[in-house]
């Protein structure tokens, strides 16, 4: 009874937290109401018994990922006006994602909620009995063994969104001075160093 009231919780909150992080007007409100979701969504984890899982995700994704967002938003001065701008442009191509999001939500709340066989054949990985292992180490069979590829081309992908992040961020103003390593490097002694030769007592020359 408590558990079924715990997850009813969570689950209510979860929801209206990510509802929120959608229409909020400010940018701060949003990841803040992002915050809250992660630390529901946490909470259903542990309720399904994958502490681990949950654990990951408050350390990640609240601790490092929300929070900087939260301070991207802070410190950057978006005009709000100018983001609304172009919004008229893209409308009909997001109510159309919308309503094709909706029709997937449809389609599986009526036709995809069924239960499998129990005659049927086993998954080609089937997870561990929880009383026999840990829950992190079943996690950690199931990753580096059977899905081993699967990870390290998850991996892969997210290097390249990092790196097309960099790429796509990246400007050239004028009038930046940049720090050139090779050219640092590369430069001979005659050119970041003169030598001159000073008489005894009589001071170096003022030029």
């Amino acid at each position: 009874m408590i558990e079924t009231i715990a997850f009813y919780i969570f689950s209510a909150v979860l929801v209206a937290s990510a509802i929120m992080v959608v229409f909020s007007k400010n940018a701060v409100h949003s990841v803040l109401f992002l915050i809250l979701a992660f630390f529901n969504a946490a909470g259903l984890f542990i309720l399904l018994g994958a502490e681990f899982v949950a654990m990951i995700l408050v350390i990640v994704y609240v601790g490092a990922v929300a929070v900087l967002f939260l301070f991207v938003v802070m410190m950057l001065d978006i005009n709000f006006s100018d983001l609304r701008r172009g919004i008229n442009t893209y409308l009909p191509f997001g109510i159309f994602l919308g309503v094709v999001l909706f029709i997937e939500l449809v389609f599986l709340v009526f036709q995809g909620w069924v239960a499998p066989p129990t005659d049927g054949p086993a998954l080609a990985a089937p997870a561990p009995m929880l009383s026999e292992i840990s829950n992190t180490r079943a996690l950690g069979q199931l990753i580096y063994t059977h899905y081993l590829y699967v990870f390290q081309v998850s991996g892969l992908i997210l290097l390249v969104a990092m790196i097309g992040a960099i790429v796509l961020t990246l400007r050239h103003r004028p009038g930046v001075q940049r720090q050139r390593i090779a050219t640092q490097v590369g430069r001979k002694r005659s050119e970041s160093m003169v030598i001159k030769q000073v008489a005894t007592g009589a001071g170096a020359p003022v030029e």
